[in-house]
């Protein structure tokens, strides 16, 4: 049974990975610092597979405790890499926190993988690394823009460092996954999307505006060039994110990679606009939301949506739940976390 680190898993897209891993039969050793997650989220994957992954509370930040952590579970073939800030504002705000805690850990990580006699590394990357990209759906052959924020940076950063250590190391395989706007929750209900403090995030908002948390959701801007004016994005259910995640880790463990160093867009291939959203939470929980459309945010890219061709067809992966089914997830999630 091959070993894998999986480091922030207790958070959104983390914690549903270590669920498909595990019903994969794979061993799961956690790293979390919990500064974004709960030690809580355990129990929702054990009741979810029946086995309790490996957890340790680990500052990634802190150099000594990587390579000890390494020492210790010299066994770990493969490492998928979550751990990191992401809030685009505050990385704005916090710039060298956003660095150190996005970078120096990647660093840290890749210096211990280097010491196996073969590692595989899934890099959770980010569809910021296009910008606004010139042509839609987005290919990943598209120019890689400069970042809008510190935290896109980091994704740009991540990738080269991990492409340039690729270069030097025969024993590193690594698959940097672009995705696009993950969503949802598992359909058990046992783990689910927890943003601490105000939402970032479309879905969350929308939920905690139903469930009465927030008064009211704005929607920045109404003036876009897109069909009803409001910002495209490509939503995809968190399920599916986590699929994906396995099926690369699969293609590196199985050696059917094509070169060292690989990118992925994943995503649904298709756009929905932000009123489009709020009609689908509208439909499939019948509730309905108390929103405005204000002025826009800077930032915002118009419209982006992922060509996931590539996916496809050296994956063998595509998304099978729909927009309504990761909205109505997400609503159910809601409610169970505010009864």
């Amino acid at each position: 049974m091959s070993k894998i680190l999986v480091t922030g898993g207790l958070g959104f897209i983390g914690s549903h990975t270590v669920v498909e891993l595990q019903n994969e039969g794979y061993e799961v050793v956690i790293i979390d610092d919990l500064s974004n997650s709960s030690e809580n989220v355990l129990d929702g994957i054990t009741a979810i597979t029946g086995k309790t992954p490996i957890f340790e509370k680990l500052d990634l930040k802190e150099k000594a405790d990587v390579e000890a952590f390494f020492a210790k579970h010299n066994d770990v073939v493969g490492v998928i890499h979550f751990a990191a800030s992401k809030a685009v504002g505050e990385s704005v705000q916090e710039p060298l926190l956003y660095y150190e805690n996005n970078i120096s850990t990647l660093v840290y990580i890749l210096k211990e993988l280097r010491k196996l006699p073969s590692a595989s590394f899934i890099f959770s990357s980010s569809c910021t690394v296009y910008g606004q990209a010139d042509e839609l759906p987005i290919t990943e052959n598209a120019p890689v823009k400069p970042a809008e924020s510190p935290y896109g940076n980091t994704k740009q950063i991540g990738e080269e460092i991990i492409r340039d250590t690729c270069k030097i190391t025969p024993s590193l395989k690594a698959i940097a996954l672009r995705y696009f706007n993950p969503i949802g929750a598992h359909e058990s209900v046992e783990i689910g999307e927890l943003p601490l403090g105000v939402p970032l995030n479309l879905v969350p908002f929308i939920t905690q505006t139903a469930a009465g948390v927030r008064e009211q959701l704005s929607v920045f801007g109404d003036d876009y060039p897109t069909p009803d004016g409001t910002c495209i994005r490509d939503y995809i259910h968190v399920v599916d994110l986590a699929k994906a995640h396995v099926i690369a880790l699969q293609r590196l463990l199985e050696e059917k990679n094509k070169e060292n160093y690989e990118t992925f867009n994943l995503g649904t291939g298709k756009g929905s606009s932000v009123l489009e959203v709020v009609q689908s939470f509208e439909k499939v929980s019948g509730e309905k939301l108390n929103y405005k459309i204000v002025g826009r945010r800077e930032g915002d890219v118009i419209s982006a949506y992922a060509d996931t061709t590539k996916a496809a067809e050296e994956l063998g992966w595509k998304t099978k739940l729909s927009l309504d089914d990761a909205v109505l997830s997400a609503w159910k999630w809601e409610q169970k976390v505010r009864s």
